[in-house]
């Protein structure tokens, strides 16, 4: 029997400043038909209300360092002020949205980044996915939205990077699913030129993806998105795409689409 489509979405923090960009979002993820899941990070966010309680950000390649005080910031953020306004806004289009973080339902355990060269402080990478409790919101005809925490199982918390946890939701339920992940941020998909917003690659293996890489053309931010989607790919998501927020609704226009 061929499994049911589910689709995974991902929004980038760009958008999610963008007021009238996530308002386009919101109408077409709602119009999207079938069951589905939106993940969302909010960092940008997170970075302006800790600047206003005197706390600051610290950032290495373009990751965050997340002490206690940054925890405390991003849970509110990630967890209240951002995923709530995406589920109310979700249900005045009718979409029956469940706000959630990996610890709701046991959902998403992390294990805390172990310290190497850099002390990441209360960062999770993931570890387990409940697909099967997660499966029964889906069933319920909820519209799951995860916000971009995590926790150990042990009561703590911890920040996780949203693309991964993108992924990793998508590797989880693909035992249940025939998954479609689609990036969504402010560009048009992965770009040759980082300048040239037209300069999109519309395919792109794993092949291509690793003569690229050595050519040095992602830059840094867009190399663990990268990561991730390869990852979801060589574990059964049936497809990935990278594009701009209107790819769920117009497959007309330029996006990327990656293959193993």
């Amino acid at each position: 029997m061929a499994k049911e489509k589910l689709s995974i979405v991902k929004i980038g923090g760009n958008v999610i400043e963008d007021k009238d960009a996530l308002k386009t979002f919101l109408e077409n993820f709602s119009n999207l038909e079938g069951k589905k899941i939106l993940v969302h990070g909010g960092g940008k966010r997170a970075t302006s209300v800790a600047a206003k309680l005197g706390i600051e950000s610290k950032m290495v390649n373009g990751r965050r360092i997340t002490d206690a005080d940054t925890l405390e910031v991003i849970t509110m953020v990630y967890g209240g002020l951002v995923n709530k306004n995406i589920v109310a806004r979700l249900q005045a289009l009718d979409v029956e949205a469940i706000g959630l973080t990996g610890a709701d339902l046991n959902s998403i355990k992390s294990d805390k980044r172990p310290v190497k060269e850099i002390d990441y402080g209360f960062v999770g990478d993931v570890k387990q996915v409940a697909h099967q409790s997660i499966d029964k919101l889906i069933q319920a005809d909820f519209s799951p939205v995860f916000c971009a925490i995590t926790h150990d199982g042990n009561g703590q918390l911890l920040n996780t990077n949203a693309d991964t946890i993108a992924s990793e939701l998508a590797i989880g339920l693909s035992k249940l699913y025939k998954i479609e992940l689609t990036y969504c941020f402010e560009k048009n998909g992965v770009l040759m030129s980082v300048d040239n917003d037209d300069s999109v690659i519309q395919h792109m293996d794993s092949g291509t993806y690793e003569t690229l890489k050595d050519d040095g053309v992602f830059h840094d931010g867009m190399l663990p998105k990268l990561e991730n989607c390869f990852n979801a790919l060589e574990q059964g998501v049936s497809r990935v795409i990278i594009g701009n927020p209107s790819v769920i609704s117009n497959k007309e226009q330029k996006f990327t689409t990656l293959y193993l």
